[in-house]
């Protein structure tokens, strides 16, 4: 057994395929941030590059799908920023996990995506996390059911006919809601 130097060790390393694929990954990584955006940042993470072709996770399948979109004009982008051609992209929710480290990019990505304008805030989530955090029976969960379609539906116009609270779209096609609509026919 001869003993190589350690040059020459990590030249043969460097030089394997899976080697080369960590680096390629690294670079990007490095840019990632700067060419996608903090808002898509937030919500990606690009895994591995397989063959030329960068794989990215995604927090969900409409990031995924929409981003499938945009993946020639992302592509544009790092091939300004990279010494190394990519062929494609692919997006997937498989290897998603939510960030748990302190980066302060990652901080700044996901607040900036907490005031962006196209998230949609829930305005329920907390009567349902109120409704996960208390064991209920049959009574409560039909109490807290009753309480939320109360919710949503008393700032919708009533049916002249029956007084249930009826969406606009009914009463401007029909003129009452849409279960009188059906008694009639």
């Amino acid at each position: 057994m001869s003993l190589k130097s350690l040059h020459h060790v990590l030249g043969a390393l460097q030089s394997q395929e899976g080697w080369r694929s960590r680096q390629q990954l690294q670079q990007l990584l490095a840019c990632w941030f700067q060419v996608v955006g903090p808002a898509v940042a937030a919500q990606t993470r690009p895994v591995s590059i397989q063959r030329r072709v960068l794989h990215v996770a995604t927090s969900s399948s409409v990031w995924a799908n929409n981003l499938t979109f945009e993946r020639q004009r992302i592509l544009e982008k790092l091939s300004a920023h990279l010494p190394y051609a990519l062929s494609d992209i692919r997006f997937s929710t498989a290897h998603w996990q939510p960030y748990r480290g302190n980066s302060s990019m990652e901080e700044d990505a996901s607040e900036i995506w907490q005031r962006h304008p196209s998230r949609v805030a829930d305005p329920f989530a907390a009567s349902r996390a109120k409704a996960q955090s208390e064991r209920q029976d049959a009574d409560s969960a039909f109490r807290h059911w009753a309480e939320v379609m109360q919710t949503r539906s008393q700032h919708l116009p009533l049916c002249p006919s029956c007084r249930c609270p009826t969406p606009k779209g009914e009463l401007e096609r029909w003129s009452i809601c849409s279960l009188c609509a059906s008694k009639q026919w």
